[in-house]
């Protein structure tokens, strides 16, 4: 006896059809809205930015009798490499690249212009200022062009990364670069230079004042010193001749 098998026809439900038809409808949506196909539609997908930062409170204020001379523009790869003696770098272990791009201000300081050390002439023709030497300022990193490189971090420095609120250390980063940049900057010419254009400076606007000739020194004022006691103890030679006669 043949028996007939009977097809079973399943139906989708209607709730599962209207969340598929949502997803579908969500999807197109959003394909188009990033292919910019929907003109005068807004893409619903698309990500705002709301600034909620406070007001910015004044600390302090420092009046400042510097002129800033010289400044250099420095950059610093930093290759920062923390690892456990007795784990494999896959558990435990960081390789950090940074860039550090940053600036560092020389200036000379006219407020520690010691006494006595402006002197001018009476016709106020000749005029000599002897200036502190040139310092520098602290270096001063610039966060639009300082960024992470690579980064290559183990297992559990990722699962620490993920609970800490500096993820990748960036504050040491960014001291590390910034000390790097301020030890460079003390081997370049940046004080000389700044010295070289505070004379310039000074030098023209006491031109334009009418002095014809002026002279600026920088470093403490050389210590007088006495005659020598050779000089002072030296005979005068006598005037009369010592030929026979």
């Amino acid at each position: 006896m043949e028996t007939q098998q009977v097809g079973v026809v399943r139906v989708t439900p209607w709730w599962a059809r209207i969340v598929i038809g949502v997803v579908v409808l969500g999807l197109l949506f959003f394909l188009l809205g990033r292919a910019d196909l929907l003109p005068g539609i807004p893409n619903p997908f698309e990500e705002t930015t709301h600034d909620r930062t406070g007001p910015v409170v004044l600390k302090s204020i420092q009046d400042m009798n510097r002129f800033e001379g010289a400044s250099g523009n420095f950059q610093v790869v930093v290759d920062l490499d923390k690892d456990a003696k007795f784990l494999p770098d896959a558990v435990r272990g960081k390789r950090t690249l940074y860039v550090g791009a940053g600036s560092v201000d020389a200036y000379v300081d006219l407020g520690k212009v010691a006494d006595g050390a402006v002197t001018v002439s009476d016709n106020r023709r000749t005029a000599s200022i002897r200036l502190p030497h040139a310092a520098l300022e602290r270096a001063s990193l610039d966060p639009k062009h300082s960024y992470v490189v690579s980064q290559q971090r183990g297992l559990f420095d990722r699962i620490g990364d993920f609970f800490s609120g500096n993820p990748g250390n960036l504050q040491q980063l960014n001291e590390l670069a910034a000390t790097k940049i301020q030890t460079a900057a003390k081997q370049t010419e940046l004080a000389q230079r700044a010295e070289t254009n505070t004379r310039t400076m000074l030098t023209r606007m006491l031109t334009s004042l009418g002095f014809t000739k002026v002279t600026v020194a920088f470093g403490p004022a050389p210590k007088a010193t006495g005659p020598s006691a050779s000089l002072s103890g030296s005979a005068t030679p006598s005037a009369s001749g010592s030929g026979k006669s």
